[in-house]
């Protein structure tokens, strides 16, 4: 019948993710439960270092911080590229070496462009 199809290769997949989100609700219930309560004045405040917050708790980072940041997971991508080239390298030939030499001097010429920018500069 068109309207009662059901596909069956999908019911282990909708019980796995049944079972581990019972896994995670009876984890978070059973914690709840059985933790410790002893809440006091210092452990309740925003910081549990013992010292009183001083000014607000939303700081304004500088751009700096994000240009690094990008350029960080830029520049470790590209290890992550290069890592299963590295395992398969015996298989795959003269072509492929190529290819990661113009992989790598397009993100040196990068490198390259950020440091003439300053970009990696923290001031």
């Amino acid at each position: 019948m068109p309207g009662r199809y059901l596909p069956t290769e999908y019911l282990p997949v909708a019980i796995f993710i049944a079972i581990s989100i019972a896994f995670g609700l009876g984890a978070l219930i059973m914690g709840s439960m059985v933790r410790l309560r002893r809440p006091y004045r210092e452990k309740l405040m925003p910081y549990e270092s013992g010292i009183d917050p001083v000014g607000e708790p939303r700081v304004r980072f500088s751009i700096r911080f994000y240009i690094i940041a990008m350029l960080f997971v830029v520049f470790d991508v590209e290890a992550i590229f290069m890592y299963p080239w590295a395992i398969v390298f015996d298989k795959i030939g003269l072509f492929a070496l190529i290819e990661m030499i113009i992989f790598i001097v397009i993100l040196l010429v990068g490198y390259v462009y950020a440091l003439k920018k300053e970009a990696f500069r923290w001031e």
